[in-house]
């Protein structure tokens, strides 16, 4: 059904399902849908096998690939292994049902359960059971506008939400019936005008306890700040102005024995509200964050605290009895705070904030440090708000409910960053180098990003081995392995314009840093280092003396892109591809160019790759014209006509022997992978598709492709 079914159908029955397959099935189906819901049968089964990789579930993109799709052949490829730094891997539960966006959530316990509420801009209000991650009843329906306020609270011992919609009128839900408690509470200016009816938008609410009274606080469009007693359903008192702008949000505490509001408003200001008398307590806070004040409430070693997020993408902590704020501004999103909550980890104060860098991201109150690393789920394709943060409890385990402008409600662990599966968490930022070696007989590969880090992967198990080699400064340019001195290493080619060689067995540098001739290095090969600057300069290293060899010559016209070793004729040559379009041939013992040019490519050459072919030398380049070609390097002809899959620039190439024929890979960045049979010129089997750009691949010695796709490394084998 997943591989063959109809996409629109399969889509509408995703969160059908009961239990974690299920929602682990939903979540492999949902990661790359906008590559193959458009795709063919054969083209959906190896997307579909790669994201179960990707989610951690071996077992099942074995099951996936193995699906007969009809007029195709079986599938060619088996996924070994797949890191899932770019999947929903910290996300227990994805929640899809709302329109865009999510609006608000809310949580809650009802009859033992911790349940979420949510609401968004389709009038529907979901409640859901956050261990199970299904939805609870019906929608509770009775809105008829967006709903953009939502909270919890309990009303004669019953446990309730109340939400608030885009036409002025809030709504008790008793969350055990699923049944609306009386009349929608409507103040009576609201009734009386059809402006009010029509611009008054409940914003925000928050519960409280005022003198044994449950009551609702609510904000909205209007600029003003209702109270409202939950069980008469009548409001208390006047309206209580003070914003000059549209009051955005709402939290509740206990100041002094005092029940207060804290009322934040799209002008930045913040008010605190004395529950009991309707007087504004004081001065309004002023921590300058700009417009959108965010307000969540919590207590930080027994002082009642506010926390208050702004379109600077600040968060400031303010003492709600001195009025004073406490330290310096909480900093990490890049962009305005558009959610807050509060709750308890591990017995420490925390804060959750949303923002609209699509980042989830918790902090300790006492310490004022970030925890761990952001959460990003709402933000894996392009940067989508966080619209609403709420935190709770499930089977002893804090937890954070998120909504946002994608329309998914997700579910995070606060102690555990619990997810899905058992992704391998790898780089985090594009993978630019790939390269594989082999360390004490066990095969590895070798990734370098943007980020910085080089990792060295167990090829059979997918398993990282030991701390990431670090040292530099900037992204990874290249990356290739050999030996020096009969050891293992990897060289690394970075942005910062080094080559440093890297003790595989131990993790240890060896040496310093090999500073290149124009402060950027752009490739790297071993047991020589081959680099080149954006001048068009190339410079040849002795790995084992950090020399170089010979002087740095011009042969490319603008930069160096690529390049290769190999032997022609007995002589050890490197074989460069420059933004020119052109192909040069080096030798390594000189330093000096062997011949003209090789012309072919109409635009820069992105990858170089050499082997032998039938007993004579060959490189193999592909370009941004999308072609890979064959250059016989002895008789310096191109081989055939050219290579001409991709559609796209071909940003990667690599050879190696595949089920005993010798191969060329190439790779693009329009997310395609395609193999080629060197001897035929002939492509294998179908193009490989992947949910990000192509930048980096390598052949293992034993066949197994490895492939650097967006920020992460993925391992196939031929079957």
């Amino acid at each position: 059904m997943l591989v063959n079914g109809d996409p629109a159908r399969v889509w509408g029955l995703l969160d059908t399902g009961a239990g974690p397959e299920a929602r682990l099935v939903a979540a492999v189906y949902r990661a790359s849908a906008h590559v193959h819901r458009d795709a063919t049968a054969g083209v959906r089964r190896q997307l579909l096998a790669l994201d179960a990789a990707r989610y951690g579930d071996l077992e099942l993109a074995a099951r996936i690939s193995a699906v007969v799709v009809a007029g195709e052949p079986a599938s060619r490829w088996q996924v070994e292994w797949s890191t899932g730094s770019q999947v929903d891997a910290r996300v227990l539960h994805v929640i899809p049902h709302h329109f865009p966006p999510v609006d608000a959530v809310a949580t809650a316990v009802v009859d033992g359960r911790s349940v979420a509420v949510t609401s968004g801009d389709d009038e529907g209000v979901l409640v859901w059971d956050l261990v199970t991650g299904e939805q609870v009843g019906e929608p509770l329906e009775g809105h008829d506008g967006a709903v953009q306020a939502a909270a919890t609270g309990e009303v004669e011992g019953r446990p309730v939400a109340v939400t608030g919609d885009n036409e002025g009128r809030l709504r008790v839900w008793d969350l055990a019936t699923g049944e609306q408690v009386g009349d929608a509470l409507v103040g009576e200016d609201v009734r009386e005008s059809k402006y009010l009816l029509e611009n008054g938008s409940v914003c925000a609410v928050a519960t409280a306890v005022v003198e044994g009274r449950s009551v609702a606080v609510s904000g909205g469009y209007d600029k003003t700040v209702r109270v409202w007693d939950l069980a008469s359903g009548e409001q208390i008192g006047g309206l209580l102005h003070g914003h000059d702008d549209t009051v955005l949000s709402v939290a509740t505490a206990m100041v002094e024995g005092r029940p207060v509001a804290v009322t934040g408003g799209y002008e930045g200001t913040v008010q605190v509200w004395d529950l009991v008398t309707g007087e504004q307590i004081g001065e309004p806070l002023d921590g300058r964050t700009g417009r959108m004040g965010e307000v969540a409430t919590s207590a930080v070693e027994g002082r009642p605290v506010a926390v208050i997020g702004g379109e600077d993408g600040t968060v400031r902590v303010w003492d709600l009895a001195t009025r004073q704020q406490i330290g310096e501004p909480l900093e990490g999103h890049t962009q305005g705070v558009t959610a807050v909550a509060t709750g308890v980890v591990e017995g420490r104060p925390v804060a959750v904030t949303g923002g609209e860098d699509g980042t989830v991201r918790v902090w300790d109150l006492t310490t004022r440090q970030q925890i761990g690393e952001p959460l990003e789920g709402h933000s894996m394709e392009c940067p989508l708000e966080v619209w609403a943060v709420a935190t709770g409890v499930v089977e002893g385990r804090p937890v954070a409910v998120t909504g946002g402008e994608d329309g998914r409600v997700r579910v995070w662990d606060l102690v555990t960053g619990g997810q899905i599966g058992n992704p391998l968490r790898g780089h985090s930022q594009d993978i630019s180098a790939v390269a594989t070696g082999e360390v004490e007989g066990r095969p590895v590969a070798v990734t370098g990003g943007w980020d910085g880090p080089v990792r060295v992967w167990d090829l059979a198990t997918g398993q990282p081995i030991g701390e990431p080699l670090q040292g530099r400064t900037g992204g990874v340019r290249a990356a290739a392995t050999g030996e020096v001195e009969g050891r293992p290493v990897a060289v690394i080619g970075g942005e910062d314009g080094t080559v440093r060689v890297w003790d595989l067995t131990t993790g240890k540098q060896i040496g310093d840093a090999v500073q290149g001739p124009t402060g950027d290095v752009l490739v790297a090969t071993a047991t020589v280092a081959v680099t080149g600057g954006w001048d068009g300069t190339v410079r040849v290293w002795d790995l084992a003396t950090g020399q170089p060899i010979g002087n740095h010559v011009h042969g490319h016209i603008g930069g160096v892109r690529a390049a290769a070793t190999g032997e022609v004729e007995g002589r050890p040559v490197a074989v460069t591809g420059g933004e020119d379009g052109t192909v040069r041939v080096w030798d390594l013992v000189t330093g000096e160019p062997i011949g003209e040019s090789l012309e072919g490519h109409t635009q820069g050459v992105n990858a170089v790759a050499t082997t032998v072919l039938d007993g004579r030398p060959v490189a193999v380049t592909s370009g941004g014209d999308g072609t890979a070609r064959i250059w016989d390097l002895a008789t310096r002809q191109q081989i055939g006509d050219p290579l001409q899959g991709h559609t796209g620039q071909a940003r990667a190439a690599a050879i190696g022997v595949m089920e005993g024929r010798l191969v060329t890979v190439t790779g693009r960045n329009e997310e395609t992978v395609q193999v080629w049979d060197l001897s035929t010129g002939e492509q294998v089997g179908l193009e490989l598709m992947f949910p990000k750009p192509v930048n980096s691949l390598a052949v293992a010695p034993d066949g197994r492709l490895v492939v650097g796709f967006g920020h992460e490394v993925a391992a196939l084998s031929p079957r």
